[in-house]
């Protein structure tokens, strides 16, 4: 791996994006940092060494361009990890908030890939940012169940088109992970069911094996993980980091 190696994150001003570009800048690639804020990701972009702003919305068939002008070398890694709207349950949610889930997750995937198609070399990652209630479906979280549900297909979709190049694909599956918005949720479920924010963050404590919710520490690690030559043998897998929420078999 060279300086000149490029890894693109989308999502880079997120809680979580902003750990995984500083960690992946922090291993020596030029770390292409996308997002929707120019303020956000300038500002990210001038406290960080080896990481540039792209300014582009991952939702619109635009960024397929304002991203492959940014890239002037061979990419390493791409990593896609944008949040979307909690727009509570199957029951509730607007249609629209759950097209927007997709478009975002998916959609934004696939325009990442057609920016950086041209440049990916063998060795290259594919990386998707998924999340646990794709695989394990709840009735109040209509957005994050659907959208990452079919992303988890897409990545494998992508592990078979890119396979004969040498480029793999990889899904990410984080449990909550202890973020802000994480709170922000907690607060607004415990208004409605008329509990404290801190009585919801326990509860889903206890749904983990290990009473813990995911970091996002741990969430860039594992991304920076796939970078290793021997992540070959995941190609199109999953790595769930719920802390031991999952149930389910397989």
């Amino acid at each position: 791996m060279s300086q000149q190696d490029i890894a693109v994150v989308v999502g880079a001003t997120g809680a979580m994006g902003q750990v995984i570009a500083r960690r992946l800048a922090a291993r020596g690639l030029k770390v292409v940092a996308v997002a929707r804020s120019a303020d956000s990701v300038v500002a990210l972009a001038a406290g960080t060494p080896n990481l540039q702003a792209c300014v582009a919305d991952i939702g619109n068939d635009a960024a397929i361009a304002a991203i492959a002008a940014q890239l002037d070398g061979p990419v390493r890694m791409l990593v896609h990890g944008p949040g979307v709207a909690t727009a509570g349950g199957v029951l509730g949610a607007p249609t629209a908030a759950v097209v927007d889930a997709v478009n975002i997750k998916c959609g934004g995937l696939m325009r990442l890939v057609r920016a950086a198609d041209h440049r990916l070399q063998r060795g290259a990652r594919i990386v998707a940012i998924g999340g646990h209630y794709g695989f394990e479906p709840t009735a109040y979280a209509a957005t994050a169940g659907v959208a990452n549900a079919a992303l988890a297909n897409l990545v494998r979709q992508y592990s078979w088109a890119y396979g004969e190049r040498g480029v793999t694909a990889h899904l990410v599956a984080p449990g909550p992970a202890d973020t802000d918005r994480l709170r922000r949720v907690a607060s607004a479920r415990g208004e409605r069911d008329g509990i404290s924010a801190d009585a919801v963050l326990d509860e889903m404590r206890g749904e983990s094996a290990i009473g813990a919710f995911t970091t996002v520490e741990q969430i860039a690690w594992a991304v920076e993980l796939l970078l290793a030559p021997e992540a070959d043998a995941l190609a199109g897998g999953t790595l769930f980091m719920d802390a031991g929420r999952r149930k389910g078999l397989p």
